[in-house]
């Protein structure tokens, strides 16, 4: 991979590292909506193997491919955020559906079942359905949440340095932590089942039905189900 010179010989490193490439965009994508392009991330992660073909210096230390792995990654993010993968529309979806999960769960005390929720959003439970399966790739926090949803203004420009708008800066808090696992502990059976098996085993949604029996859409409902659950019982923090 090094030249004569001792640099990398970016052909020979382009060709090596374009699988590492394709694995970081396979594993993003499943995690997100239907409607991003696979192709796109992999482009958007060779701008960033490029990117770090550049910056790499063999005296930092770090190993290429755990530097290249960050740059890739960034990219991908980067580029996810600048096409506006997930349509306000699903935003707004989302928020109706977490307004109607709290008004149902605060009226019966216990978790809503999704034909409860469809009847108070005053929609059909097959129209309900469809707005848990376009919602699919929804997080437990939105980028927009640190500002204005209707705001132009991009978020890395609103909060660059703002250590306390930073989700993994929250996610470490060892009482928001707690507070998840005993939302999480709280969820219906089979969606709980969905989060252990989606985030804690990393099965995707096809791995899932068939374990459940269900199918894969089924699963992408279950997951954006409880998604909607736990944002509504962590609103607080």
């Amino acid at each position: 991979m090094y030249t004569a010179r001792g640099t990398l010989d970016r052909s020979t490193a382009v060709e090596r590292y374009a699988p590492l490439v394709r694995r970081l965009a396979s594993q993003m994508i499943a995690k997100l909506p239907a409607n991003v392009e696979l192709d796109d991330l992999i482009q958007a992660g060779m701008i960033g193997l490029m990117d770090a073909l550049a910056r790499y210096e063999t005296g930092h230390g770090a190993q290429f491919e755990t530097f290249a792995t960050q740059r890739i990654r960034g990219a991908m993010i980067d580029e996810l955020r600048g096409s506006d993968w997930l349509p306000r529309s699903v935003r707004r979806n989302q928020r109706a559906i977490e307004t109607a999960v709290s008004a149902v769960e605060q009226r019966t005390k216990r978790p809503a079942t999704e034909t409860e929720i469809a009847a108070h959003m005053g929609i059909a439970l097959a129209a309900y359905q469809q707005m848990l399966g376009d919602a699919h790739g929804g997080q437990l926090f939105y980028i927009d949440d640190f500002g204005g949803s209707d705001s132009e203004e991009g978020y890395l420009d609103r909060h660059v340095g703002d250590e306390a708008a930073d989700p993994a800066r929250v996610m470490s808090d060892e009482r928001f932590r707690a507070s998840l696992a005993t939302a999480i502990e709280n969820l219906p059976e089979r969606e709980k089942q969905v989060m252990g098996m989606y985030y804690e085993h990393d099965m995707n949604l096809k791995e899932i039905g068939a374990v459940l029996g269900v199918t894969e859409s089924r699963v992408c409902q279950m997951h954006s189900q409880a998604v909607a659950r736990l944002r509504t019982k962590l609103k607080g923090w």
